[in-house]
């Protein structure tokens, strides 16, 4: 199984807030599981963190392996772009993400599944709608 977690799942497994969320990923840790995180996802947490949080983030960086975005990968987020912009509203960003997720064969754990109407990603059971 491979799994792309996004920022807001990442957040909260380091501020360990939502139990659920730090269960799941303790639950991951310990699996079989390759846990994928997106280049995206890092620029989003480090620009957005803390400065107190930036060495939990790092460690947690450490845990993962991070997909850099590649052609493949930016030819899909311009196709969702070109679908999904005007009729869901998804910005460049998600379409990164979803697009690193599909060409990775990886699920997304997201907690806000409304960000990717993309019909071609499947989803961590563990996200929340």
């Amino acid at each position: 199984m491979t799994i792309l977690v996004d920022s807001d799942v990442l957040i909260e497994v380091s501020r360990g807030r939502d139990k659920s969320i730090v269960s799941e990923w303790l639950d991951l840790s310990v699996s079989e599981a390759r846990i994928l995180v997106s280049a995206v996802t890092v620029t989003e947490l480090l620009a957005g963190a803390r400065p107190a949080e930036h060495e939990t983030l790092e460690a947690l960086f450490e845990a993962l392996v991070c997909v850099p975005a590649d052609v493949g990968i930016g030819r899909r987020a311009g196709e969702y772009l070109r679908t999904c912009r005007k009729s869901h509203g998804v910005e460049l960003a998600d379409a990164l993400i979803a697009a690193t997720a599909v060409e990775s064969e990886a699920m997304l754990w997201t907690r806000n599944r409304q960000r990717y109407p993309m019909k071609d990603l499947s989803f961590f059971p563990g996200g929340k709608s």
